[in-house]
């Protein structure tokens, strides 16, 4: 990404877990600019403490070289941090993953796909616990969910209805 979309794109990330209650600080020194392995983002709110480094993208797939990411794992190990990797496609929001749920490519680097991002990310609330991701066929399980609930949610979730008819027939 660019240096400065990059810079803005950090900065807003780092306004967001501020507002979510965390102590943040952008580490602009990261990337290329040390030697030093270090993350874009610290986080942390007396409980929880991630490092991230951050990527976002117009297009897809987002990719991270094994150097940032072993740097990103390193430091975070060190530091006591939660590693993640916080991904941003254009029009959509942050999704974060740790290492090891990302996809490594033969040249071992890594790859999210937006799409991927969309499905399996933790969003912002998610990550910083707020709220947790239920899956469709999870809400289908679930004992307070009726009948007719059930087969609309398994119904989208098989791809038979779009998401407004979903929508509708829920209603």
């Amino acid at each position: 990404m660019s240096n400065a979309k990059g810079d803005r794109r950090e900065r807003e990330l780092v306004n967001a877990l501020d507002g979510a209650g965390f102590a943040v600080m952008r580490a602009p020194a990261s990337g290329s600019a040390t030697e030093r392995d270090l993350p874009d983002v610290l986080a942390g709110n007396g409980e929880t403490f991630y490092a991230v480094e951050a990527k976002s993208s117009a297009g897809d797939p987002i990719y991270l070289t094994g150097e940032e990411v072993e740097s990103l794992v390193y430091f975070s190990r060190n530091f006591g941090a939660t590693p993640r990797i916080g991904v941003r496609f254009d029009r959509e929001d942050w999704y974060f993953f740790h290492p090891d749920d990302c996809h490594t490519t033969d040249g071992g680097n890594y790859r999210v796909k937006k799409g991927t991002a969309l499905a399996e990310g933790a969003d912002l609330a998610e990550l910083t616990s707020h709220s947790e991701r239920t899956t469709l066929a999870e809400a289908a399980q679930q004992d307070d969910t009726d009948d007719s609930a059930r087969e609309v949610l398994g119904a989208f979730d098989r791809g038979d209805i779009s998401l407004e008819d979903a929508v509708t027939m829920l209603e």
